[in-house]
């Protein structure tokens, strides 16, 4: 009887070790990203070369290398990478974002190269003309130029027409105007252009950056009802509280909120 106790002791120890081995890998895969809630991530150029998230929500990737006039050069590997994205939420799985800006007063300073010396689309705040014009019908023009050619980038990039979700990525590192009006034409540009493909179109910025940029905002203005994708927190916890945050202007809603997590950006879908 001693001896089948033993065996039997024996027995189930070996049987039941590999289950015991197991918990820690089940407990990495968990954790893998800061919490079982539904979230995505945001990637761009600062990426390439190096390893993508995984298991994200849905995901939104930079189409530029940083400013308005460049390109990501990644911007394949990167869409290809978001089609990955799980759902899961409200949110568009894959979805886009650009840099803006408005160089019109450093033109002469840094060759600003892009910057329109003509209409090429009716501009409704008149006519741009002149090599070195900085106005609010130039900085109208230049804002749709420069999201014309985002669209064209991402329909040769992907062989696919422009659509879905594209975000306006706000930041004062950017080039800019003292002129908040002039700002706000070179915004107002790129939104009709986004809005001529097909693409829904929101904001991504703080409100510091917001105001210091742009100012109030008359309601006739096509900024006014933007939804907005906004930065700021640290941990899953306060971007959810974030959500609740005021809207920039009266018609916008809050709908995803970003935070940093070991050095990699994390979105929650506030929808």
């Amino acid at each position: 009887m001693t001896r089948f106790v033993v065996f039997l002791a024996v027995f189930l120890a070996a049987l039941l070790a590999p289950m015991a081995m197991a918990a820690p890998a089940q407990a990495r895969t968990s954790t893998a990203r800061t919490s079982t809630t539904p979230t995505g991530n945001d990637i761009s150029y600062p990426q390439c070369g190096g390893s993508y998230p995984s298991g994200q929500s849905f995901a939104i990737v930079g189409v530029n290398g940083g400013k308005a006039s460049n390109f990501n050069s990644c911007f394949g590997s990167e869409w290809s990478w978001a089609q990955t994205s799980k759902g899961g939420t409200s949110q568009a799985p894959a979805q886009l974002y650009i840099n803006t800006g408005n160089p019109g007063d450093v033109l002469a300073q840094y060759n600003v190269t892009d910057w329109p010396t003509t209409s090429i689309i009716a501009d409704p705040y008149g006519t741009c003309s002149g090599t070195w014009t900085d106005d609010r019908p130039c900085a109208w023009e230049y804002g749709y130029e420069r999201a014309k050619a985002d669209i064209s980038f991402f329909n040769s990039a992907t062989q696919t027409p422009a659509g879905g979700k594209w975000w306006l990525d706000i930041e004062t590192a950017n080039s800019w105007t003292s002129d908040l009006a002039k700002n706000q034409a070179s915004l107002e540009g790129m939104v009709y252009a986004l809005q001529q493909g097909s693409a829904a179109v929101g904001i991504y910025s703080s409100s510091g950056s917001w105001s210091s940029l742009f100012g109030p905002v008359v309601a006739s203005s096509p900024l006014y009802s933007l939804n907005e994708w906004r930065p700021g927190a640290k941990t899953l916890t306060r971007a959810q509280s974030n959500c609740s945050l005021a809207p920039f202007e009266g018609n916008g809603a809050v709908v995803i909120t970003q935070y940093v997590s070991t050095n990699l950006d994390y979105d929650y879908s506030c929808a």
